[in-house]
């Protein structure tokens, strides 16, 4: 009785990690989800545009009214549409900033799907529209947010920004999936790792660390392993009381000016 008890566990253990490794990723993206729409217009220098990459088509907001000034090329996390970012977007442009922010395939209405793959060559289409639209690499920043941190990673990895900003960076999806799942073979079973650990020492520009110590989605001391990994010259802000998603207030829009003043 108790080996047959046994058997029934496993089994239904094994079912368990093939449903997982069949629908995970839906418990990674989520870009009908918009938990952080803040209700205020975008500034008039906004401009929507579509960055088409083939038969992709990404939706992205565009503002390069300010002349010899730098570029943040804006990759969001894993949730909801770029209408959620209208703050930090109007927050760059008061602050003198241009910006492009794209939305991945398979959110804001795009087509596709997203996976790592899929978004990283979405972020390498923006950042090579770039080039071709005027920009050189060091006039180019790269912001990344959550799961864009992992983009920004392997965008600054594979190119020449002049910065990098990490706002609530993780060190893998592997490690945030041990979190979350602990009982899964999560190392095993996952497809889309972003693994950041492993690449930041291949970072060359400087590194701007954001994270909030009160985030209980991503815990801070997961910027801490990855500041001690890093390599290139880093600045860290990390208010006591702010969450995963950051507080975009003045003091940390000073943090991100005096970073990018020293680059």
């Amino acid at each position: 009785m108790f080996l047959k008890s046994i058997i029934i566990i496993l089994i239904l253990y094994f079912f368990v990690c093939i449903l997982m490794y069949l629908n995970q990723r839906d418990f990674i993206y989520f870009p009908n989800v918009n938990n952080y729409i803040k209700y205020e217009k975008i500034n008039k220098n906004n401009e929507v545009i579509y960055l088409e990459n083939k038969n992709i088509r990404l939706k992205s907001w565009f503002s390069n009214k300010k002349i010899n000034r730098p570029i943040i090329l804006f990759f969001h996390g894993n949730a909801g549409d770029l209408e959620n970012r209208t703050y930090k977007a109007n927050a760059f442009d008061n602050s003198g900033y241009n910006y492009l922010f794209i939305s991945y395939r398979g959110f804001n209405g795009n087509e596709g799907f997203p996976t790592e793959k899929n978004i990283y060559l979405d972020a390498q289409f923006a950042y090579n529209w770039l080039l071709k639209n005027g920009y050189n690499e060091n006039e180019i920043i790269i912001y990344g947010e959550s799961l864009g941190t992992g983009v920004g990673i392997e965008i600054a990895k594979k190119n020449n920004p002049k910065g990098l900003i990490l706002e609530s960076p993780f060190t893998s999806i592997v490690e945030m999936g041990k979190r979350k799942f602990p009982f899964l073979p999560v190392q095993l079973i996952l497809k889309d790792k972003y693994d950041n650990l492993e690449k930041i020492s291949l970072i060359k520009c400087p590194i701007l660390y954001l994270h909030g110590k009160s985030d209980d989605l991503v815990p801070k001391f997961m910027s801490d392993i990855l500041i001690n990994r890093t390599q290139s010259r880093t600045q860290y802000y990390f208010p006591e009381n702010d969450k995963h998603m950051m507080n975009f207030n003045q003091e940390l829009l000073n943090n991100i000016d005096e970073f990018i003043k020293n680059l």
